[in-house]
């Protein structure tokens, strides 16, 4: 639903901008404000988006408190919505899991799976439908003059559906599983939604596609805004999907402007740490493949790569161990501002876990959507588009670079920088975008049809650009990053100043 403004992107961004004000406003007590923002977010006595106002503020209760990085409650507890609020006020607060969490009293409890006729069908003669059905679960009525499902019987195979010559069944699946590409959602007691947090790797691609926007993540925008506060040098670490999705008149300076007047010390391009990676990677692709790994899977995407190391344990060497961009643009600027507080700003629910890693925590000390970044602007009121430009910055970045926010970028970063300092070495690449897609790639991997080849996944079908955070349709987001990266200096990530500094950061 990016780049569609529903009720539920209304609520979020309000949620979001609420706990910034929340942030900014040290005179006013957090505990008695989150207490009262449930009445000032959903006033009066009629619900705006449910029947039930009272609902609506429990919902937007719990919605509070995940924005603040607090944890979930159950419709059970009797516990004030302050409750462990002096937790949120910490700036070393790291986000503790689970981070996707389904609000069980804002879950419509839909079907899993259910293959149903409509008031379409015709009950024509031919009645493919009852023919083409494994189970016998579809008998023609001739009362109704219509087909009718025994849901006992069917096994939700679809034959019926693909038959029908007037498409009168239909298959519907509960939006959350659809979306998920690891099957990590069923069914609690209740039929409500519930996430086995064993299988997800927090793509967040559950959260946008539930219409009930009953699934949330945390967020850390008040511990953000807190340790600018507090004296901190924080330097912002941008993604490279950030182009566009702030506004159309939105350039990188008026973007950098607009994150200086909140208070950062500066703004870096990961971009810059996307040429570092794909160089990284494409010197041990060079090295180990075919004669150590069959095969090498790309590292950048955290929500591919745990799936990967997850259900092909045994090829988990084969997933590249080269440091991600995001790490690397963190070590980068750790390197020259050593007491320096990196936030990652970015389109990717994943990276927030990713950032919690042992070997991660050093380097990155908080991760933002760019929807939650979208609501610090807001309340501070920033015009962003009619900001003057800031000329500075570190952008020493390449197209290739640049466009690994799109599906098929990192591979070509890769192979391209492999033709440029290997220019004999032929390489063979295959790629996925989601993650059933991904699944599949590595289930043909295992049979030997990929050995030698470089495999790109992508947890989000388009690539970065298709993340949980961000806000732009997905088609136009990346003809914007295309654009973008067509204007960089170096084509190639081998290229860049940056690169010379790759063992340094790596070690």
């Amino acid at each position: 639903m990016r780049g569609v403004e529903t009720r539920i992107q209304e609520i979020r961004r309000r949620i979001f901008r609420e706990v910034a004000r929340m942030a900014y406003h040290t005179e006013w007590p957090v505990d008695k404000r989150i207490e009262e923002l449930p009445y000032k977010i959903i006033p009066g006595e009629v619900g705006n988006f449910r029947n039930d106002v009272f609902l609506e503020r429990a919902i937007v209760g719990e919605r509070l408190r995940l924005a603040m990085g607090l944890p979930c409650r159950s419709a059970a507890e009797h516990a004030p919505l302050s409750d462990n609020i002096e937790a949120a006020d910490k700036a070393e607060t790291y986000y503790t899991p689970p981070l996707i969490n389904v609000i069980k009293f804002a879950c419509n409890a839909c079907a899993e799976k259910k293959v149903f006729v409509t008031d379409g069908c015709q009950g024509c003669l031919a009645h493919p439908c009852v023919e083409v059905c494994p189970k016998d679960a579809v008998t023609l009525d001739r009362t109704y003059g219509r087909s009718h499902i025994d849901q006992d019987k069917c096994i939700k195979c679809g034959r019926c559906a693909q038959a029908c010559p007037y498409h009168a069944i239909i298959i519907q699946e509960r939006p959350c599983a659809a979306a998920c590409g690891v099957d990590a959602i069923g069914s609690d007691a209740n039929g409500k939604a519930d996430i086995d947090y064993d299988k997800c790797v927090s793509c967040g691609q559950c959260l946008v596609s539930c219409p009930f926007g009953a699934i949330s993540d945390k967020s850390q925008i008040f511990q953000v805004i807190r340790a600018i506060q507090s004296g901190e040098r924080v330097y912002a670490a941008v993604a490279p999907a950030f182009v566009g999705q702030f506004g159309p008149k939105v350039t990188p300076g008026k973007l950098r402007a607009a994150m200086k007047q909140l208070g950062f010390a500066d703004v870096f391009e990961v971009a810059i740490g996307a040429d570092l990676c794909a160089t990284q990677e494409a010197i041990d692709f060079v090295q180990e493949v075919p004669e150590k790994l069959p095969f090498m899977g790309t590292s950048c995407c955290p929500a591919w790569s745990v799936m990967a190391k997850k259900q092909f344990p045994e090829y988990a060497d084969c997933i590249s161990m080269a440091l991600t961009p995001m790490v690397l643009t963190a070590r980068l600027i750790k390197s020259r501002y050593e007491n320096g507080k990196v936030v990652f700003i970015g389109p990717c629910a994943a990276k927030k876990l990713e950032a919690m890693r042992r070997s991660v925590r050093s380097n990155v000390d908080f991760v933002l959507t760019f929807e939650e970044m979208a609501g610090i602007f807001e309340a501070k009121h920033l015009d962003i588009e009619n900001l003057p430009e800031d000329p500075d910055g570190v952008n020493d970045a390449s197209s290739d670079g640049r466009n690994f926010a799109v599906a098929g970028g990192v591979a070509k970063a890769v192979v391209d920088v492999i033709h440029k300092r290997f220019p004999d070495r032929e390489i063979q690449v295959v790629n996925a975008e989601g993650l059933r897609e991904c699944r599949k790639m590595m289930q043909m991997a295992k049979t030997g049809k990929y050995n030698g080849y470089l495999l790109e996944g992508m947890a989000c079908p388009g690539g970065c650009v298709a993340g949980a955070g961000t806000m732009q349709p997905i088609k136009k987001s990346q003809t914007a990053v295309n654009q973008y990266a067509a204007k960089a200096n170096h084509r190639t990530s081998s290229e860049t100043e940056h690169v010379k500094e790759l063992d340094k950061l790596v070690d």
